[in-house]
């Protein structure tokens, strides 16, 4: 017997913090009769409805893409533009981007129908390394990469400490390469942070996550990630954790 919202996770809906909302919403039935208690535990013979829709639990998947520009990380658009599922084929589970990349950031993003898996990559408590390479305006000096790793305020809230280092610059440009490691996933967080300190954003893409790199991906190609790499990156978060 598990906790209804950990199946529910495991099945693709959602990652266990929704599904959590989804059964205290009232949304959620487990043979026939609605369930909006986080306690209940239910069997492989239950039958679980999420908006009268049954669900099936799926076996896990876990895939890396290499999202070019252009594409939104989500798994649908009200506006018809393109998102990271039109870009994997041949997948039949319901799986879901861990996190996002904005509409004009490229590289590394990982999708997977594990709820479990999702929210603790994500939540900046697991401390795992998100590694950006970004091309600012103008040419970075020590006290703005001084700022940028003490954390700065961004929409009220001040980011945690960072790592930053300039990869190379350009005079005649007045451009500038630089590394920037975090933890947190905040809306547009980079591009802030960059403009915080005096130095816009021009292109950025995610180069990291963790250990893991695209390395033999094309950009919109994608590969699973192996037993191992999964193992791995269960083992950082919980060790990581605060």
């Amino acid at each position: 017997m598990e906790r209804l919202q950990k199946v529910m996770a495991h099945a693709g809906v959602d990652s266990r913090r929704k599904c959590e909302q989804l059964i205290l919403d009232g949304r959620v039935k487990v043979n026939g009769q609605v369930v909006r208690e986080l306690g209940v535990k239910v069997g492989n013979n239950d039958r679980i409805e999420v908006d009268e829709v049954p669900i099936y639990k799926e076996e896990p998947r876990y895939i890396l893409l290499n999202k070019p520009r252009a594409v939104i990380s989500a798994v649908s658009d009200d506006k018809n533009r393109r998102v990271v599922l039109d870009l994997i084929e041949g997948v039949s589970e319901r799986i879901y981007p861990v996190g996002r990349l904005d509409y004009d950031t490229t590289g590394l993003i990982i999708l997977t129908n594990d709820g479990e898996f999702a929210n603790l990559l994500m939540h900046p408590k697991h401390q795992i390394d998100k590694i950006y390479v970004a091309k600012v305006k103008g040419i970075l000096n020590q006290n703005a990469l001084n700022k940028l790793e003490r954390g700065v305020i961004i929409d009220g809230k001040k980011t945690s400490k960072a790592k930053a280092k300039v990869i190379s610059s350009n005079p005649n440009n007045q451009t500038s390469i630089v590394e920037l490691t975090i933890h947190e996933g905040w809306n547009h967080q980079v591009k802030k942070m960059f403009e915080s300190v005096g130095h816009p954003v021009m292109k950025l893409k995610r180069e990291r996550f963790a250990f893991l790199d695209i390395r033999g991906l094309e950009v919109s190609q994608w590969r699973d990630l192996t037993a191992f790499e999964v193992d791995k990156l269960f083992k950082l978060a919980q060790s990581n954790k605060k």
